[in-house]
């Protein structure tokens, strides 16, 4: 069987779905996207037939395939991925789910009335890393798992492209931080470690990327600004993007900010959008660093660190337990075994696990488990959607414990 697969959202992640869908086989039947230099490009990237401009119209067509891929705005998931259930296709959901905990549970309704399959692009579960990583847990590597240390060093460049001048800059328009960057870092951690949580606390908020931090003298966009202010300034656009271009840079995060991808493109885009705008004008909401503590019903701890003001690598995690302690870095296993040494494990992973690479092969992991799904109708080779929706709920609980400064009690779990 070779699966058919529709696409809404012919954007970076769309785009990159369908690649390697098309890759392994998959045959992509239709697009929606609203943008129309997108749309033609995805046509002719991979022969579509069947384009609209608007995925509404596309449901309203007769079934195109067994699948859709769900690459839209946030705001637009539930409704999107409740509707192309109903109608009868299995879904590739970008993450998060939804951006309110109401529609994640009318997400998770449909599911449950409907019977299809649904993959959440929690793509960390599907890296060569993660499975080493759980593979040397389950022999027990460090005997029982006692408590996990987790941290997302998001990037200081790309906090700035994606949290203050993107599309995630403001909670209301898209999700808080935490949901947009790391709802799969909470789902990583149940991962690791599964089992019930029963309180969550969380702290942080917006702290450098404010008016009253701008330099003396900073311009409202990068490219009139002063040369001995913008060039002090880690956060240029100039330097983030321009210069990036002038190297030979292409791709993430080049074409989000211009596309077709010129630099006259690029240079009109950065005088006249928000990608070329100061970081520190205030147009932005959300956390810039946000701490989160979760106590299991069993006593096990863990906690998680999502850092903008950081340098970009791979995640970091470290696992403390009653046999040993291990530390992972994305690429590199390092284990300690109480009175027997370390020992080192090499996942050959290369890049820094964003999007650029893939996110260490988790991109095309998720996207081969999907496909392969599809083949042989299996939903057992999915990572479980239940888990997904439990880490959505986490993430909203800590939101609620950082804006209401109080430790959240989850009363009623999940099944």
């Amino acid at each position: 069987m070779r699966p058919r697969l529709v696409v809404l959202g012919a954007g970076n992640r769309g785009f990159a779905y369908a690649r390697y869908a098309h890759a392994l086989g998959a045959r992509i039947a239709a697009v929606a996207e609203p943008r129309p230099e997108r749309l033609q490009a995805f046509q002719q990237a991979f022969a579509v037939e069947r384009a609209f401009a608007d995925w509404r119209e596309l449901l309203e067509a007769p079934l195109l395939g067994e699948a859709a891929v769900v690459a839209l705005p946030d705001r637009l998931h539930a409704e999107a991925a409740v509707a192309l259930m109903e109608r009868g296709y299995h879904l590739l959901l970008e993450k998060p789910i939804a951006p309110t905990w109401p529609e994640v549970e009318e997400v998770a309704q449909a599911k449950e009335r409907t019977g299809r399959m649904v993959a959440v692009a929690h793509v960390l579960r599907y890296t060569p890393y993660a499975r080493a990583l759980r593979g040397l847990l389950k022999e027990g590597a460090v005997g029982e798992v006692v408590s996990v240390q987790h941290l997302e060093p998001v990037g200081h460049w790309h906090y700035a492209h994606s949290f203050v001048r993107g599309n995630w800059r403001k909670a209301e328009e898209s999700s808080p931080f935490l949901l947009a960057k790391s709802v799969h870092d909470l789902d990583w951690l149940l991962f690791l470690m599964p089992g019930e949580v029963a309180r969550v606390a969380s702290f942080g908020g917006l702290y450098h990327f404010r008016p009253e931090n701008r330099p003396q003298g900073a311009a409202f966009r990068c490219l009139d600004c002063p040369e001995e202010v913008e060039r002090g300034c880690p956060f240029s656009a100039r330097r983030i993007y321009l210069e990036a271009y002038e190297k030979g840079e292409r791709g993430w995060p080049l074409d989000v900010v211009a596309f077709p991808l010129t630099r006259e493109n690029l240079v009109r885009a950065l005088e006249e959008g928000p990608y070329g705008e100061c970081v520190y004008l205030g147009r932005n909401d959300v956390a810039d660093h946000q701490v989160v503590a979760l106590e299991y019903r069993d006593g096990r701890t863990a906690s998680l660190h999502v850092e903008g003001l950081s340098r970009m690598r791979f995640r970091e995690t470290r696992i403390f337990g009653t046999r040993g302690e291990l530390f992972g870095d994305g690429r590199h296993l390092r284990l300690y075994r109480f009175g027997e040494g370390e020992r080192v494990y090499d996942q050959g992973t290369e890049g820094e696990g964003s999007i650029r690479s893939g996110h260490g092969g988790g991109d095309l992991g998720l996207v081969r488990a999907f496909v392969e799904a599809l083949r042989r109708e299996d939903e057992s080779l999915l990572e479980p959607f239940s888990e997904a929706v439990q880490a959505h709920r986490l993430t909203f609980l800590a939101e609620e414990a950082r804006r209401k400064g109080k430790v959240v009690h989850v009363e009623n779990p999940l099944p």
